[in-house]
């Protein structure tokens, strides 16, 4: 019952970290398309500023849990390595956001808002294959 619980917790903080994952590049987006709207600009960095800090907490207990799984419940084999380099690869990607939103908030210039919405596409492309490393443990 206590893995059942663990697995249910670890997923309830994933899924609010890919939330997100998902959102702060939005936010992005809407930096660069109110350039010269100071107070727009104020109140976009003030969100993102907590919700990447809100990011940050929920990845951080996800990864306690996720400890806790392969550690005390002895989950292992391949696809969990797989699935924990598509983990690292998508806390790269939330910390470049991270600085890009750091950068917009000391006045530093952003890519563009197409760019950015490419970026924002990004974190799909590792999500699908993990949830099916999750789901299938292929190997």
């Amino acid at each position: 019952m206590a893995y059942l619980w663990t697995k249910t917790f670890h997923l309830l903080f994933v899924i609010a970290w890919m939330a997100t994952v998902f959102y702060l590049p939005r936010i992005l987006v809407n930096l660069a398309e109110t350039r010269g709207q100071p107070e727009v600009q104020a109140r976009l960095v003030l969100m993102g500023r907590r919700l990447y800090g809100f990011g940050h907490n929920m990845f951080g207990i996800a990864v306690i849990l996720g400890g806790v799984l392969w550690f005390y419940f002895g989950m292992s084999g391949g696809w969990l390595h797989a699935k924990l380099a598509l983990v690292a690869a998508l806390l790269a990607y939330f910390i470049v956001a991270g600085r890009w939103l750091k950068k917009a908030a000391a006045g530093g210039d952003l890519p563009s808002p197409t760019t950015l919405r490419w970026f924002n596409e990004l974190p799909l492309l590792f999500l699908i294959p993990l949830i099916f490393l999750v789901l299938a443990k292929p190997f």
